[in-house]
């Protein structure tokens, strides 16, 4: 089967392998500690740590953070991966200190405090390099317009995770550039942050397949030898992430082909319901769009949960259409575990899914407010949607 293609299953820290000196941390364990709470730029943020402590060169790993508190959590990460090079604590109000580190890199687009804080120093003190997650949140939004109007400079960074990333910071610097120029007529701003497209990455080795878990997982949920077994590992919730009622609907379609040959299409979904609201929705979406397909719902929050979805998987799946989605790091995962995947065509995954490794699948966006189809039970109730919904009806 397909695997993520070599080149690209590295960290991110690995493009710093060649470098005489490596950067200082800005550190806050909610960047880095998916403990903190499971979402992809937790998740990417611990691999590119791993990544860093691995492969970084120079004498020494340098924390920037608030309080003692974070640079301790830092100096515990780095030992537990294994870092035997001394350890040096900068604090906020002394970042003087910094020197001869000449690069901060920041869990996210920096903030406009940040380019403050560098001011009184001079501009070339150290540059900034962030990078980005989501893209369309009114805080992000906030933070590259601020970016424009603080003390930022050429040398300055913002890592786009795709080219879909790439094309949207473009466009928010335009627009604050367009609101400067019309607000100080003739002002000449100066140049842009680097904006260079570095996808995220995994370490490979930690998505190898078990198969002894994965065949457990297949008995616990009844998954025999001739069935198919389909997998989604994602956060639960259409608002954030994917309506699941079309993958309903497409494998109950496919369903009476499998069949056909002895066998079955289960339905693995390994993720965490952030609201509640939706764990019946789905269950119930499930039993009347796919009757003939087998609908499993595991713990995401738990790591041998998820280990186990992907050694016992026979196809990935990734619906996801939000315009959050900037990257995708969940269907990475499963390259690297050797799973085909099929999702939605959609920004991050332009780039990381080729016809070699999976299938894209169409969406579609509707003019004006979009409600995934599944909020339609929460307003109607099941019986209404089932029954009177075109785009739901069996």
């Amino acid at each position: 089967m397909a695997r993520w293609p070599d080149a690209l299953a590295l960290d991110a820290a690995d493009l710093m392998t060649d470098l005489s000196a490596n950067a200082a941390i800005w550190f806050t364990a909610d960047g880095y500690d998916p403990a903190k709470g499971l979402n992809g730029r937790r998740v990417a943020g611990e691999s590119f740590l791993r990544g860093f402590f691995a492969h970084a060169q120079g004498d020494e790993f340098v924390s920037l953070a608030h309080r003692t508190a974070d640079h301790a959590a830092f100096a515990s990460l780095a030992r537990t991966n294994g870092v035997t090079r001394p350890l040096r604590a900068v604090r906020l109000d002394a970042p003087a200190e910094l020197a001869p580190m000449d690069v901060v890199y920041y869990p996210a687009p920096p903030p406009q405090q940040e380019f403050f804080r560098r001011a009184p120093f001079g501009a070339a003190a150290w540059a900034y390099c962030g990078i980005t997650h989501t893209t369309a949140t009114k805080a992000v939004m906030q933070a590259v317009f601020d970016m424009r109007v603080a003390p930022q400079m050429p040398w300055d960074a913002l890592i786009c995770t795709s080219h879909a990333v790439q094309q949207s910071m473009t466009r928010l610097m335009e627009l604050a550039e367009d609101h400067l120029a019309t607000r100080f007529a003739g002002a000449v701003l100066p140049a842009r942050p680097l904006l260079p497209v570095i996808p995220l990455g995994v370490h490979a080795a930690d998505f190898a397949r078990d198969p002894a878990a994965g065949q457990a997982l297949r008995d616990r949920l009844g998954i025999g030898p001739a069935d198919i077994a389909v997998s989604c590992i994602a956060r639960l919730t259409p608002d954030e992430k994917f309506d699941p009622f079309p993958l309903f609907l497409a494998l109950e379609a496919a369903a009476p082909a499998l069949a056909a040959k002895g066998g079955r299409f289960h339905l693995v979904l390994c993720g965490v319901f952030r609201d509640p609201t939706w764990v019946p929705i789905f269950a119930e979406g499930a039993r009347q769009l796919m009757p003939s397909v087998g609908y499993h719902q595991l713990d995401g929050a738990v790591a041998a949960e998820r280990k186990a979805t992907l050694s016992g998987s026979d196809i990935f799946v990734f619906p996801i259409d939000n315009l959050q989605e900037t990257f995708g790091l969940a269907p990475v995962e499963a390259m690297a575990a050797g799973l085909p995947v099929i999702v939605s065509d959609w920004d991050g995954m332009r780039d990381t899914v080729t016809p070699d490794v999976g299938f894209r699948i169409p969406t579609e966006m509707r003019a004006g407010a979009r409600r995934p189809i599944s909020a339609c039970v929460i307003l109607g109730g099941p019986t209404a949607i089932f029954s009177t919904c075109r785009r739901c009806r069996p």
